[in-house]
């Protein structure tokens, strides 16, 4: 959960953050324990153990990372393990008011994207997916469907 202190003391977290230069070595040691909840890498310098910090202070009081970004860092993170060329593409979310379209059995299907969703056949429909379920009459990625995003086989592909 986000926590509002970020917005109620603004200038109280600055002074946190720029305070943070002051603190000894072994007082930093023990805010990252504190912080993180293990002990600092051993051979971290200064600089990076005072980045880690006030990035993780920042964390706390504004939350973190997307879950999106999480799973994109754990794909790279696995690829470059397994010794694969790393390549990142950006996903293609359409804005409100573009027109997707899809032909499908010979049948040309129009999607509007909104602020909350799609419409399709003059109707709201809360994701793609939903569309394209009822266009396919199985499960589908809506993103998939409407070429948003490139079949898994290919991406796997393109990751290594």
């Amino acid at each position: 959960m986000k926590s509002n202190q970020g917005i109620s003391r603004p200038r109280e977290r600055a002074g946190d953050l720029a305070g943070l230069s002051k603190l000894t070595t072994d007082d930093l040691r023990k805010r990252w324990r504190q912080l993180y909840g293990a002990r600092p890498p051993a051979r971290i310098n200064r600089p990076l153990l005072i980045q880690g910090i006030g990035y993780r202070m920042q964390e706390k009081a504004h939350g973190g990372l997307k879950p999106a970004t999480h799973r994109l860092l754990a794909r790279v993170t696995e690829a470059a393990a397994a010794g694969r060329e790393v390549v990142v593409t950006p996903e293609r979310s359409p804005r409100p008011g573009t027109m997707l379209v899809r032909e499908w059995h010979g049948v040309t299907h129009q999607v509007t994207v909104l602020d909350d969703g799609v419409l399709y056949s003059e109707r709201r429909y809360r994701s793609l997916s939903e569309v394209a379920r009822l266009i396919t009459g199985c499960r589908w990625s809506g993103p998939l469907f409407f070429g948003l995003r490139a079949p898994s086989s290919e991406q796997d592909h393109a990751a290594r």
